[in-house]
């Protein structure tokens, strides 16, 4: 793996953007996440950070002290990849079918579990369409099937004014009983997660979190095909994930005679971390874990003083650790046997 200096970080920034790959292969996209975000305080630092990444699960724990001489209640967030659904096509790689929980998120504070409040709103092209989609009675999940079938239901008139929105677009197909048209929802479902919480003055405070990440895939990859560099992405795609030779080997060496691509595929997950600014001083004992999850499986990602920890994981420590950039995860793998 080839680095690049400072670019692991810690928290997830409140804008999140959804990430794509370009390939020569059916895709599916990824949601970057990461971790929790805070009312910024001067009174609080982070002592330590463990963050461990994988494709089945991404777990946090932090240790925050309050410096001060008083308690200091601020409000945690973790906010939910946005989820944007643009037309009949979209492929979101989304772990859970639950409408508010998308990651299966929970947090431990001191070992107790946290009760935490939920922020729903529907947007699209910048403007707040809640109200207005909730008096319809359609549920604000753009991407569930059950939310299709309640727009389905509802009068013509009523899906034609979503439609002339910019709300819905119409699929027309045939399964067997002739040409059918449904309505699919078409805007962005902003959700955060969110308490209050009481940073005790004098003594540490102990924070985790879990959640399933969103891993983009595809039925195929282009790495280690000699077409792939010359096509308009190929740079920065490299860049991206900090590819270097030793990985183009590894997937080169998957090739059979005749073949054109290496038979494996890809799994892509992005990490937020961002929101340095919220804390008193930089974080004091920082590490990552990124365990790719196979020891057959290829690995790149951006990150200084890489070591290699397990058949599978990969360990970056930092003291006195301010982020800068977000972690981005490429992790091939073999293409399963017939």
């Amino acid at each position: 793996m080839q680095s690049r200096s400072t670019v692991i970080g810690i928290l997830a920034a409140a804008a999140v953007a959804i990430a794509t790959a370009a390939s020569g292969n059916d895709s599916t996209a990824e949601l970057a996440a990461g971790g929790l975000v805070l009312t910024k305080s001067p009174a609080i630092e982070m002592r330590s950070e463990d963050l461990y990444i994988s494709p089945k699960q991404v777990r946090v724990h932090y240790r925050f002290a309050n410096t001060s001489n008083a308690d200091v209640t601020v409000t945690v967030a973790f906010p939910m990849p946005d989820i944007t659904t643009q037309g009949v096509d979209d492929t979101l790689s989304i772990p859970t079918k639950s409408p508010t929980n998308i990651l299966g998120f929970s947090t431990l504070v001191d070992g107790k579990p946290v009760a935490a409040q939920v922020e729903q709103k529907a947007i699209k092209n910048g403007v707040d369409k809640t109200v207005y989609i909730r008096s319809l009675g359609i549920p604000l999940a753009p991407h569930l099937d059950t939310t299709n079938a309640v727009i389905d239901r509802l009068p013509q008139a009523t899906k034609d004014a979503l439609v002339a929105q910019g709300l819905a677009v119409i699929d027309e197909y045939d399964i067997g009983h002739g040409m059918e048209k449904h309505w699919e929802a078409t805007w962005t479902l902003k959700t955060t997660y969110f308490w209050r919480q009481t940073f005790p003055t004098g003594r540490e405070l102990d924070v985790r979190h879990s959640y399933t990440p969103s891993v983009g895939g595809t039925a195929g990859t282009m790495w280690g095909s000699a077409d792939f560099a010359k096509q308009p992405e190929y740079a920065a795609r490299r860049a991206h994930y900090c590819v270097d030779e030793s990985f183009l080997a590894a997937a080169r060496k998957t090739l059979k005679p005749g073949d054109e691509e290496p038979p494996l595929f890809e799994q892509r997950i992005e990490y937020i971390l961002s929101s340095g600014a919220n804390w008193k001083k930089p974080i004091g004992d920082f590490r990552m874990v990124v365990d790719k999850g196979d020891a057959a499986n290829i690995a790149s990602f951006c990150a200084d003083g890489v070591r290699k920890i397990s058949p599978t994981q990969f360990e970056v420590r930092h003291t006195n650790f301010t982020p800068a950039s977000d972690v981005s995860i490429l992790i091939l793998t073999p293409a399963p046997k017939p």
